[in-house]
């Protein structure tokens, strides 16, 4: 299956370059012009590495990739106007796996996306390895833990790392009613500053990825005032 790539940049000329240089390398291309649809975009489709433009109007690259990094691991090439060793520094500082200063060489970006794309899959192959495989099946689920990989009524379905661990967090404590707060210690961990509303947006998202019907869900549930439990008669 073709990698997926996201490209983020507020320039026609340069998303087209990208695009199809990438694309003439056998992988699959999505764009956004600016921050935000780049988050969206992030979120909705789970690309494999993305290429991410530091100026950009509205939600900067930098913003952007904080965001990333506190959703996802996945790879992100870094794109800069500016060759000051303080850019690049500031790009790597929040979370950037690499960065090219444009303009560029197409032939150079498509050999940083190949590396990073053979980094990443040296790095999950390692953490893998010595790992008991572990699948639990619930309801119309299967979690397999040792690969992040969850199905949904026979179809594999792509969830972010944090969307993952919540639902193993929940599942691990079925019948259970867990906080928000102990929802976003378990996942997102004691220093995470944001508020409890993450919590609810990654539930939603979950649902409409697991469940029949978001609107009425089966598996995950609200205990109104408290937190969530994930049924235990699934």
């Amino acid at each position: 299956m073709a990698k997926k790539i996201l490209v983020v940049d507020d320039e026609p000329p340069i998303l087209e370059l990208v695009r199809f240089n990438l694309e003439k390398e056998g992988f699959t291309v999505i764009t956004a012009s600016d921050g935000e649809e780049g988050l969206r975009r992030a979120r909705g489709e789970a690309p494999d590495l993305v290429i991410l433009d530091l100026m950009l109007p509205g939600v900067d690259g930098i913003e952007v990739c904080q965001q990333l990094r506190r959703e996802t691991n996945v790879p992100v090439l870094m794109l800069t106007a500016k060759s000051e060793e303080f850019d690049r520094v500031l790009g790597l500082s929040v979370g950037a796996d690499d960065y090219v200063t444009k303009p560029f060489s197409p032939r150079e970006l498509v050999a940083r996306v190949k590396a990073l794309l053979r980094r990443r899959e040296m790095d999950l192959k390692e953490t893998h390895e010595g790992e008991t495989h572990e699948r639990m099946r619930v309801g119309d689920l299967v979690i397999d833990t040792a690969r992040f990989e969850v199905e949904v009524r026979g179809v594999r379905t792509e969830l972010t790392p944090k969307e993952f661990e919540l639902l193993r967090v929940l599942v691990a404590n079925k019948g259970k009613v867990l906080t928000r707060d102990s929802l976003l210690e378990k996942v997102w961990g004691y220093d995470y500053e944001g508020d409890m509303r993450t919590v609810d947006v990654h539930i939603r998202r979950l649902r409409q990825k697991i469940e029949k019907d978001d609107s009425r869900p089966a598996y995950i549930q609200t205990v109104h005032g408290v937190g969530y439990r994930f049924r235990d008669d699934t």
